[in-house]
């Protein structure tokens, strides 16, 4: 630990508009406190772990709102599908939409939204394969 040895001059004297001339206003460290900057390097340490970790959870964040979105997105053509199939004509357009959305799903970083997702993917994947069966049978 460093101590103060007393207060003393550092710098030159000081004049301010706002104050007048001030002499030795300061203080000074003993000669070995210039030998241990351990303080510094940790406390640099210590910032660029939380910055990395609040950079994690921002990403994490990130991911989960595009994955969320995709899972809508898959659920809305699926449920146009749907509407097609009830009204008697094929959804073509609908198809290509709903295989390009099952495509390729991104990582969600939330567990239970990882796994609805990949339950909304398999149904598609499935409604996908049963139409292509319909299409060439």
């Amino acid at each position: 630990m460093t101590w103060l040895d007393g207060i003393g001059p550092t710098s030159p004297a000081v004049r301010s508009p706002a104050r007048p001339l001030v002499r030795g206003a300061g203080f000074r460290l003993p000669p070995d406190a210039a030998e241990a900057p351990a303080a510094p390097a940790a406390t640099a340490e210590v910032m660029l772990g939380g910055m990395l970790a609040l950079q994690e959870a921002e990403s994490g964040a990130v991911r989960d709102r595009e994955a969320r979105r995709r899972g809508q997105e898959m659920l809305a053509a699926l449920a146009r599908l749907q509407r097609a199939l009830l009204e008697g004509h094929r959804d073509l357009p609908g198809l290509r939409r709903l295989a390009a959305l099952a495509e390729d799903i991104p990582q969600a970083a939330d567990p239970g939204l990882r796994q609805a997702l990949a339950e909304v993917a398999l149904r598609a994947r499935v409604e996908l394969a049963r139409h292509e069966t319909i299409t060439t049978g």
